[in-house]
C-alpha cells in the first residue's frame, strides 16, 4: 500500500507539472538578419510542415556542427506571446564522433534586442522514448514540464535554444542518457541559434547552459566538452540539477523500484547510441514486447506509471549491464573526468528517488577537487519537485554570471 500511494503521488506530480507548464511562443513573422561571416548558407524557405521535418536527410549536407539544415516557424502554444519561436534542424555529433542531425526550438524574447541578448542552451528533462514525446512537440502542446524554467529565462530577456536531443524522429530511437551525444546536442543548439539569420542573435553573445535530470547531466557534459568542442562559445556559467553523473550508481536505485522505467529507457538509449551493445539479444519475450510498445507509446508519465517495482530480470534472459561491452560504454558516459572551466551551480533533491543524491554529491566533490568553481545546494524535495525547488536559484545564478558578478563557490 505505501508503494502504491507513492506511485500515485509521483504520477500526480508529473500530471500537475504538465498542467502548469504554459506554452512559450506565439509565431511572429520571420525577421531578416545578416549572417556572420563564414557561416554555412541556411535554407531560405521554411518546412516541411509535417513530421518529416524531424527526419534527417539521407545524406547530411556539408557544414560544421551547429549549421542549420532546415527550419520552420514554431506553432503557437498556449496563451503566450512573449517570444518569437522557430524549430531548427542542425548538424551535430553523436557518441561515436560521427556527424548527425538534431532538432531544437529557438526562442527569442520580444522584450529584448536580439543582438544584445544572452543565450541559454536549455536541456530538457526526460521526455520518453516515443517520438510523440519530443520536447519541441511538448513545447507546442504547452506540456513541457521544464516550461516554467524556460519561461523564466525568456522573461529575463534571454534567448533560449531547447534541444530535442539525438534520435527523436518517426524513424529513430533517442540516445537517452548518453552524455557523449547529449553534450554536443546542447552546444550545437546554441550554435544553431546564433547562426540562424531570422533570430538575429550575436555570434559572440554570452552563453549559459541550464537543465534538470537528464538535462542536468546533459549540461554538465556540455560543460566538460565545450573547451575542446566549441572553444569559440562565450560560455559564462552552467546550472544543472538532479544530475545522473554515474549511470551504474543511478541504476542501483532504479532496478526493482519506482523509477524502473527510466532504467529501461536508459538501456534503450545506450543501445541506440552504441549498436554493438545489441540490447535485443538480452531480452525475453516480455522484454521484446515491452520495449517495442514503449518506443511507440511511452512518455514520462508512462515510464512512471507502468513499471514501478519491475526488475531487469523481468524483461531479460540475462542482465546486460554487468557485461564488459556495456560497462565500457557506461564508463565512457560517466561525468567528472574533465574539469568545467566556468562557474557551476549544481543542485539536488535530498530525497531523490529517481536519481540518487550520493552519486551527484560525489560529482560535485570531484569537480571541486579539479578546481571547478561549484556552488552546491540541496532541497528537501523528491526528484520531480526538485526542478521547481531549484529553479529560482538556478535563474539567479545565471543572472549573476550574465551580469559579470563573481561566483561564490562553496567547495
Amino acid at each position: 500500500m505505501p508503494e502504491f500511494a507513492h506511485r500515485t503521488r509521483v504520477v500526480a506530480l508529473v500530471v500537475t507539472a504538465l498542467g502548469v507548464a504554459c506554452g512559450t511562443a506565439a509565431v511572429a513573422p520571420a525577421a531578416t538578419g545578416e549572417r556572420p561571416a563564414g557561416i554555412a548558407r541556411t535554407a531560405q524557405q521554411p518546412g516541411p510542415f509535417d513530421d518529416t521535418f524531424y527526419v534527417p536527410p539521407e545524406t547530411l549536407p556539408a557544414g560544421e556542427p551547429g549549421d542549420v539544415i532546415r527550419w520552420r516557424p514554431a506553432l503557437p502554444a498556449l496563451n503566450s506571446a512573449n517570444a518569437d519561436a522557430w524549430q531548427v534542424m542542425y548538424l551535430s555529433t553523436n557518441a561515436l564522433g560521427a556527424r548527425n542531425a538534431v532538432t531544437a526550438t529557438v526562442l527569442v524574447p520580444k522584450n529584448a534586442d536580439p543582438a544584445e541578448a544572452p543565450i541559454v542552451g536549455y536541456a530538457p528533462g526526460t521526455q520518453g522514448p516515443a517520438f510523440k514525446c519530443t520536447a519541441s512537440k511538448a513545447i507546442e502542446r504547452g506540456t513541457l514540464y521544464d516550461q516554467p524554467a524556460v519561461n523564466d529565462l525568456i522573461s529575463r530577456g534571454y534567448a533560449v535554444a531547447v534541444t530535442d536531443y539525438e534520435g527523436y524522429s518517426p524513424e529513430t530511437t533517442p540516445t537517452y542518457i548518453t552524455g557523449r551525444s547529449e553534450g554536443p546536442a546542447v552546444i550545437d543548439a546554441v550554435r544553431a541559434a546564433q547562426r540562424f539569420p531570422q533570430a538575429n542573435l550575436a555570434p559572440d553573445a554570452e552563453v549559459a547552459f541550464q537543465g534538470y535530470s537528464q538535462g542536468g547531466g546533459a549540461v554538465m557534459w556540455a560543460g566538460e566538452q565545450q573547451p575542446t568542442y566549441a572553444p569559440e562559445l562565450n560560455l559564462v556559467g552552467i546550472a544543472g540539477g538532479g544530475v545522473p553523473a554515474d549511470l551504474n550508481e543511478v541504476a542501483k536505485g532504479l532496478d526493482g523500484y519506482v523509477g524502473f522505467g527510466f532504467l529501461a529507457f536508459a538501456a534503450v538509449g545506450l543501445d541506440a547510441a552504441y549498436p554493438e551493445l545489441d540490447l535485443d539479444s538480452y531480452l525475453n519475450d516480455t522484454g521484446e514486447q515491452a520495449i517495442a510498445d514503449a518506443k511507440q507509446q511511452d512518455c514520462v508519465v508512462e515510464l512512471l506509471a507502468k513499471y514501478p517495482g519491475k526488475k531487469i530480470s523481468d524483461y531479460t534472459t540475462h542482465d546486460p549491464l554487468p557485461t564488459p561491452q556495456w560497462q565500457a560504454r557506461i564508463e565512457e558516459n560517466r561525468l567528472g573526468t574533465k574539469a568545467i572551466e566556468v562557474p557551476v551551480f549544481q543542485y539536488h533533491a535530498t530525497t531523490d528517488e529517481i536519481v540518487n543524491t550520493p552519486q551527484a554529491d560525489a560529482l560535485h566533490r570531484r569537480y571541486c577537487e579539479m578546481g571547478v568553481p561549484v556552488t552546491w545546494k540541496t532541497y528537501v524535495s523528491d526528484h520531480l519537485s526538485g526542478i521547481f525547488a531549484g529553479n529560482a536559484d538556478a535563474g539567479q545564478f545565471l543572472a549573476g554570471r550574465f551580469a559579470g558578478e563573481p561566483a561564490e563557490p562553496n567547495c
